[in-house]
């Protein structure tokens, strides 16, 4: 965690809130930030359209163009010195905590699962809403905040308790209560369809996509129980019947024991 040490001067260390997941994602987004803006600096509208519609989330061109690379890479894009900012500040608040108790690997895991399935999410939900391309389905989706929704999903779960102040008001909300206003917020914006310029789906599909993910172990629980069951009655009948016949055997002759 971030702390201020003694010595000469107070020197803040923000290495906390930057484990090593999480600075690699942050490394990675900036530069791909920083190709977009020098693309856009010498090329002009082109350079900027090359990343977009290339590497974006195009839902028409990721299921019929083939660009099946766009679920992976519009994670790494942004629009812009705010969107990547707030994203990257809100990974480093939230997901610091989440990593240091999962460690590295789980967390990248968890992060491109739900970035990933956020897109995969998006494009279903934007297909069958304009199946022939001529609306939304050609509307490209950029942004690490899939993933970061999803994270948010997973501290709410692993630290509920966990205490947020709500900027700028001075009062704090508990993680969970938190999270559910955002994703209350998300859902009753995707059914307004409010012309924001933000992928809403996007949002909603990475806190379901995390849901799914964190409890896939629990899935069937009945079902497996009820089979286990099954299974430890047979061997107990099986084990009853073994016994019960050699009950009704006589007992070896005692000249052939062996001492």
């Amino acid at each position: 965690m971030p702390f201020f040490s003694r010595g000469y001067g107070h020197r803040f260390d923000l290495s906390g809130y930057f484990p090593r997941a999480i600075k690699t994602i942050c490394i990675a987004c900036i530069s791909v930030f920083f190709l977009q803006t020098i693309s856009g600096l010498l090329f002009h509208g082109a350079g900027e359209r090359f990343w977009v519609d290339w590497f974006g989330l195009s839902p028409y061109a990721a299921v019929y163009g083939f660009r099946i690379w766009q679920p992976f890479t519009y994670i790494f894009l942004h629009g812009g010195v705010l969107h990547i900012l707030f994203n990257l500040l809100y990974l480093a608040m939230f997901g610091a905590d989440l990593e240091h108790t999962w460690g590295a690997r789980k967390f990248y895991i968890y992060f491109f699962v739900c970035g990933v399935g956020a897109g995969i999410v998006d494009i279903i939900v934007k297909l069958l809403l304009d199946p022939h391309g001529r609306g939304t389905a050609l509307v490209p989706t950029i942004g690490a905040s899939g993933a970061i929704y999803g994270v948010l999903l997973a501290v709410a779960i692993v630290m509920p308790h966990r205490q947020v102040w709500v900027f700028p008001l001075p009062v704090t909300v508990s993680m969970r209560i938190f999270v559910i206003v955002m994703g209350a917020i998300e859902f009753f914006s995707t059914i307004g369809s409010t012309g924001d310029g933000v992928s809403h789906v996007c949002h909603l599909g990475g806190m379901l996509v995390g849901y799914i993910y964190l409890r896939r172990g629990s899935y069937l629980y009945n079902y497996r129980n009820f089979f286990t069951d099954w299974k430890r009655r047979r061997l107990r009948k099986k084990f009853e019947v073994y016994v019960r016949d050699h009950n009704e055997k006589p007992p070896s002759n005692p000249d052939n024991w062996v001492n």
